[in-house]
């Protein structure tokens, strides 16, 4: 029983800690471009900044809701992985070092992103949609390939956290025997 409350408790800490995620990571790709919210970000979710005050808490709003779902995914799949372990003790340890992983995997993804955005994307041109009336195209590009990494990052992250843990419960299986 300790196990399914673990589950469901990994399930909501991974979403909100994905709501967090996404909420630091637009305030910092505003800082860049300013224009890939006010331009595209706003649309795509219907927002107007009034409603919630201001650019900043709207970009607030935009972070958390792009993002919490994803770690809802995410919760849900280690978390049932995380049911492979004998213990609840054992889940709980497995699944924090998982969760770890995948963050730290975003994160870098999101570091590339930038790299790859402002040091080739810039240069080479996208294929993307872009506002015809951008003031700082290459900011707007940056930013898009930051966001764009960043989700595979999250990807990546989920299946290097799934493969931790079933070579964890893996590797275990053969140490009590």
């Amino acid at each position: 029983m300790k196990k399914i409350g673990l589950l469901f408790l990994t399930i909501v800490v991974s979403a909100l800690l994905a709501g967090v995620y996404g909420i630091l990571h637009d305030q910092l790709t505003y800082s860049i471009s300013h224009e890939y919210f006010t331009k595209f970000k706003y649309a795509q979710f219907g927002f107007e900044p009034a409603w919630f005050g201001g650019d900043r808490p709207t970009v607030i709003v935009i972070g958390f809701l792009a993002t919490w779902w994803v770690g809802g995914i995410i919760g849900t799949i280690l978390g049932s992985l995380g049911l492979l372990f004998p213990s609840a003790a054992a889940m709980r340890t497995a699944l924090i070092r998982a969760i770890g992983l995948v963050y730290c995997t975003a994160i870098a993804a999101g570091g590339a992103g930038f790299l790859y955005g402002k040091y080739y994307l810039v240069d080479n041109g996208v294929d993307w949609w872009l506002p015809a009336d951008l003031l700082d195209k290459s900011a707007f590009v940056t930013v898009g390939s930051i966001h764009n990494f960043s989700y595979a990052g999250g990807l990546m992250g989920l299946l290097i956290g799934a493969l931790y843990l079933l070579t964890t419960r893996y590797f275990s299986l053969f140490r009590a025997a």
